[in-house]
């Protein structure tokens, strides 16, 4: 079977990120060719789902460039798992798109806007389907360094500093990521995630004693903290107000929707798949269990994954409640809600049973979704109100419900999401977690989920009452929402209506995503085996 499908999206998005940069000059072809390059990608995406097949049989397809097998060669893997993080940023990516053809001015989009944004995409594509460690953070690169640009879009003194701090964060993250790497190299012989997977779960078989593989335990812990990085969890979180802050809405979208999903991301993909099932001795941490069936290694980050998620879900709810700005709310909201999706995956590592793991893993895919939909359509209203009113600072607003009643009915659906109140996709994502926490009966879990759905509920109750209820000034009353934002803002809306309506083929979808996470062997088989296609 040909499987060119899997290099599709990845292709569609260098050559959009190509033809924008060629169009620069003429600012109609150069949105129109970005917007088209933006529902190609879906159309690519679409394509490797219905392949993959995640709601039937789930296959994993590897695509080895210029023939090259692996583990010696450039491999692209494409399972149920990626599929799932492709499908859901290949629709926030157009929305995002779509309201950045209307919300950036023509100058801005003149200057590599589109190009940019492409890049940026190119990276997150290529972090999903990557088979190997290397290439991970290759692609990571792609993606920081077109976000770094768009960070610092506006070049005001605010817009630099947090740029700065955004890039030199980054920066020395990837001298950290590019050691471990080395590291795991010099150790295992392969970088390969495949190969890697099944050498260290078999350390002598390929001539690996055991005190060669024991530092496998440090050089993940280094690579542990470079994805926590990326993803914005405590106590990496401190570059995530600045930068959202400054960034264009529809950046701050992306961000917040689509790039911090990588770093979770590679956590389960390296750390369930890769390592699940490096076995080293002498691993231990306080209240540490391994379960019968489970590896030391994975257990070993169950603890430290739940200390993360907890202090996330706390200082980024706290940090939230006391904002005056819809963005800085907004931006201290997703380092709360990362804790979210990371806590069921703290439950996975030690998890004593194989459904809880798939039940904890398919939870933290679910509010990774709903937060995707959710997270991008609130920064994109605040874009739509600052558009409109010229400020988005709470003591400037109210009585957005009169003026700007879709576009505030549009925020109000995002936050119910976020704040888990049903039929929409963010309640089943929510209830997954409580119900990790409470198969496993993890009461310090459930509380710290508890406390966080509670201060999720105080921000956005005051983020409504101060900007959307109530008599609007003057400065409201005269500001007037545009079409085209709104309309972008209304269509995401309905999606995570539609979502939560239809739940159960997400519920099927995320499954599937986890038991790709979680089968080790079907994907070292996959690409080791008789897999592959040809460039």
């Amino acid at each position: 079977m040909s499987q060119q499908f899997v290099v599709a999206p990845l292709l569609v998005a260098l050559l959009t990120a190509i033809a924008t940069l060629l169009t620069r000059r003429f600012d109609r072809v150069q949105v129109s060719v970005s917007l088209l390059g933006g529902l190609g990608y879906l159309g690519a995406v679409a394509w490797l789902v219905s392949n993959v097949d995640p709601l039937g049989t789930a296959d994993v397809f590897s695509y080895q460039l210029s023939g090259w097998q692996a583990p010696f060669g450039i491999t692209l893997v494409a399972d149920s798992l990626s599929a799932f993080m492709l499908a859901f940023s290949a629709v926030v990516a157009l929305a995002a798109l779509v309201f950045s053809a209307s919300y950036v001015d023509t100058y801005g989009q003149r200057v590599s806007y589109h190009p940019l944004f492409h890049f940026m995409l190119v990276g997150v594509t290529g972090s999903f389907l990557t088979g190997d460690i290397f290439n991970l953070f290759v692609w990571f690169e792609v993606m920081l360094m077109s976000s770094y640009v768009l960070v610092v879009f506006y070049s005001g003194p605010e817009h630099t500093r947090a740029a700065l701090h955004y890039v030199v964060l980054n920066l020395v993250g990837s001298a950290v990521m590019l050691l471990a790497i080395g590291g795991l190299y010099a150790t295992t012989g392969t970088l390969n995630m495949a190969d890697l997977s099944r050498r260290v779960a078999d350390p002598a078989a390929y001539g690996l004693g055991g005190g060669e593989i024991a530092p496998v335990l440090g050089l993940s812990a280094l690579l542990f903290a470079v994805f926590a990085l990326k993803a914005g969890l405590a106590p990496f979180q401190f570059w995530v107000p600045a930068a959202y802050r400054a960034a264009p809405a529809p950046v701050s979208a992306m961000l917040a929707g689509v790039v911090k999903k990588v770093g979770v991301y590679a956590i389960i993909r390296v750390y369930f798949t890769v390592f699940g099932a490096a076995a080293l001795s002498g691993v231990s941490l306080p209240g540490f269990a391994v379960p019968d069936d489970g590896s030391a290694l994975l257990a070993f980050y169950g603890p430290v994954l739940f200390v993360m998620a907890a202090a996330s879900i706390i200082v980024g709810g706290v940090g939230a409640v006391g904002r005056d700005d819809i963005d800085g709310l907004l931006a201290y909201s997703s380092i709360g809600q990362v804790g979210f999706i990371v806590l069921p995956l703290a439950i996975a590592a030690t998890a004593p049973t194989e459904e809880i793991r798939v039940l904890g893993v398919a939870a933290a895919l679910v509010y990774a979704l709903n937060h995707g939909f959710a997270k991008s359509l609130l920064f994109m209203a605040s874009g739509a109100v600052y558009d409109a009113v010229g400020t988005e600072q709470f003591p400037d607003l109210g009585g957005l419900t009169e003026t700007a009643p879709w576009l505030s009915g549009g925020f109000f659906v995002g936050a119910l999401a976020l704040i888990g109140i049903p039929p929409l996709s963010g309640f089943f994502g929510k209830m997954l977690v409580f119900d990790a926490a409470g198969r496993v009966e993890s009461w310090p879990a459930l509380g710290v989920a508890l406390f966080g759905a509670i201060l999720t509920i105080a921000y956005f109750s005051r983020a409504w009452t101060r900007g959307f209820w109530g008599d609007p000034p003057l400065l409201v009353q005269h500001g007037e929402a545009k079409f085209s934002l709104v309309a972008v803002v209304v269509a995401l809306a309905l999606a995570i209506a539609v979502l939560g309506v239809g739940f159960d083929v997400v519920m099927r979808a995320a499954e599937a995503g986890a038991h790709a996470a979680l089968d080790r062997q079907e994907y070292v088989e996959a690409v080791l085996g008789n897999g592959g296609g040809h460039a």
